[in-house]
């Protein structure tokens, strides 16, 4: 799925057409209310950001999902009429991952968005891991199981990590808590068995995976192996 953000209707339904003719599937947001509503119903495979725009511009827009570790494995594609080096740098030193300038044909726009969506999954392979049933996409913070996707929060997501990555190595309260929430957190270590507590239920059957260590902390070890 790719995502055009894009406030000229003509230049937006073109880009629409030729992504779908090229066997793609893309929606078309002309400003970046929609887009942001969009965003938390699904990720894209790819966005495609207008700089110019009325209200939040892509700019704005890029460096909001520079942010958010949801959205920040997500390639980015700036789309504009400015042409000057120094637009292209911004753009690329805020976390874009290639930069169209209008106008452009399509057949390059659809080029370009092969090589990126190329690099990216090749990222993304490293940054796979498996464990038992458990699949990890660290790139883009997805986690699966059986083939069902879990809807974890970021924290169940950075303690599931930290277990996979390390398979039984047994991990105290403290050491789980200062290294998801941070040395600053001021809240107690029973955070830390609260939301071990969902993230086992959201594991289905993978959930015995993790270990109580009476006293200690978790660790990570596939049933009977």
């Amino acid at each position: 799925m790719i995502y055009c953000v894009e406030d000229d209707d003509d230049i937006r339904e073109l880009m629409l057409y030729s992504l779908k003719t090229a066997g793609f599937e893309a929606k078309g947001f002309p400003e970046a209310t929609r887009f942001w509503e969009a965003l938390r119903e699904q990720l894209p495979d790819l966005i495609i950001l207008d700089v110019m725009m009325p209200g939040q511009d892509g700019v704005s827009i890029l460096e909001e999902l520079q942010k958010n570790a949801s959205t920040r494995q997500v390639p980015v594609m700036m789309a504009t009429a400015k042409g000057t080096e120094f637009d292209k740098v911004q753009s690329l030193d805020l976390g874009a991952d290639d930069y169209l300038v209008k106008p452009f044909g399509m057949m390059e726009m659809i080029s370009r968005i092969k090589a990126v969506l190329r690099r990216v999954q090749k990222t993304q392979e490293k940054e796979r891991v498996h464990y038992g049933l458990i699949e990890l996409d660290l790139a883009r913070y997805r986690v699966v199981v059986e083939g069902q996707k879990l809807e974890l929060t970021l924290k169940e997501f950075e303690l599931l990590r930290l277990l996979v990555r390390a398979p039984q190595r047994v991990f105290t309260r403290q050491e789980l808590l200062d290294r998801v929430w941070g040395q600053d957190f001021l809240g107690e270590t029973r955070t830390v068995d609260v939301h071990i507590g969902t993230l086992r239920q959201k594991l289905g059957p993978a959930a015995g995976y993790i270990k109580t260590i009476r006293g200690v902390g978790y660790l990570l070890e596939v049933e009977n192996d």
